[in-house]
């Protein structure tokens, strides 16, 4: 049977949802990303006799073609999951993909909002339930700067409310336990009293009016629609508020590695993502904390 047949690519698409437990997202990319690229290989295409130089000329011929980065990376992926499915057939005795690599991903250094616009933000006076929920969400954001996902999967025991700490299940299904700041607590607080009165189908510690799981979507719709209302300059998303509370946490203390454990990141250089300090903080720092800096200042001070 031909590795390109319906049949295995039917057999492949089984192996990610199930075996790999991909979104049904990312199997849709996957499976277009591998007919792309079999448009781009000699016909007819055989899979267990496709060569690594094949495929490499498949990338060059798509990076010819104008595909970022972020797209060739993915076809990349792509092939080498295949490559491991037929290899875990049979029908291979190496992944031809295993060896191969994209060109680097410009990261775009993330943008935050200042002290005085997320004060802004979070000023909000509604005092119905919604935005008494949305208070919640986006204080908490920034008290704690979670991750979309980790906010929205909080239940009601993942919140410590004596002991100011909200219990988080970060990427990886690592768990970590952060800090509550006492404005996320107090609007906590206001939100928990009418939440205590719908009828929840489950603990979400968000839910909606309806008492179902906020939805990532949902909460992401309700900071944008709050962003616009507080006539902020820039768009308001969950993601805004975690670099805001990393930056403004590196701001005041410049030390990367608690704000790394606060984030949750395995590694200290995607934290180092968030340092975009300006330079008369990082002179200040520098001024207050080098050991020559600060002789060089008294010998200044002396001098006068």
């Amino acid at each position: 049977m031909s590795a390109a047949s319906g049949d295995c690519k039917s057999a492949f698409e089984r192996y990610l949802s199930t075996e790999r437990q991909l979104s049904p997202h990312t199997v849709r990319n996957y499976l277009y990303e591998l007919k792309r690229a079999e448009g781009l290989l000699p016909a007819p295409v055989i899979w267990p006799e496709i060569r690594r130089e094949q495929l490499q000329q498949v990338l060059i011929n798509l990076h010819r073609r104008g595909l970022s980065p972020r797209s060739l990376a993915l076809c990349l992926s792509a092939l080498k999951q295949f490559g491991e499915f037929l290899l875990g057939e049979g029908q291979i005795a190496a992944n031809p993909a295993a060896g191969l690599s994209a060109p680097k991903q410009h990261k775009p250094l993330p943008k935050n909002m200042d002290v005085d616009a997320v004060s802004h933000l979070l000023a909000l006076e509604g005092t119905d339930p919604l935005s008494l929920r949305d208070k919640a969400i986006m204080e908490l954001f920034y008290s704690s700067g979670l991750r979309l996902a980790e906010l929205a999967g909080l239940n009601l025991s993942d919140l410590h409310r004596g002991q100011a700490e909200v219990k988080v299940m970060g990427k990886g299904s690592k768990e970590r336990i952060v800090p509550v700041g006492k404005y996320a607590l107090a609007a906590l607080e206001a939100w928990l009293a009418i939440r205590a009165g719908i009828g929840c189908e489950d603990e979400a510690l968000f839910v909606t009016a309806k008492g179902k799981r906020l939805s990532h979507r949902s909460i992401q719709a309700r900071m944008a629609k709050w962003g616009q209302e507080q006539a902020l300059a820039v768009r308001v998303h969950p993601h805004k508020l975690r670099h805001s509370f990393a930056t403004h946490m590196l701001e005041s203390s410049a030390d990367l590695r608690a704000v790394q454990e606060l984030l949750g990141h395995a590694n200290l250089s995607t934290t180092q993502i968030y340092t975009s300090l300006d330079f008369a903080h990082l002179a200040k720092v520098y001024d207050g904390s080098h050991p020559r800096a600060k002789k060089a200042k008294a010998m200044k001070t002396k001098d006068k």
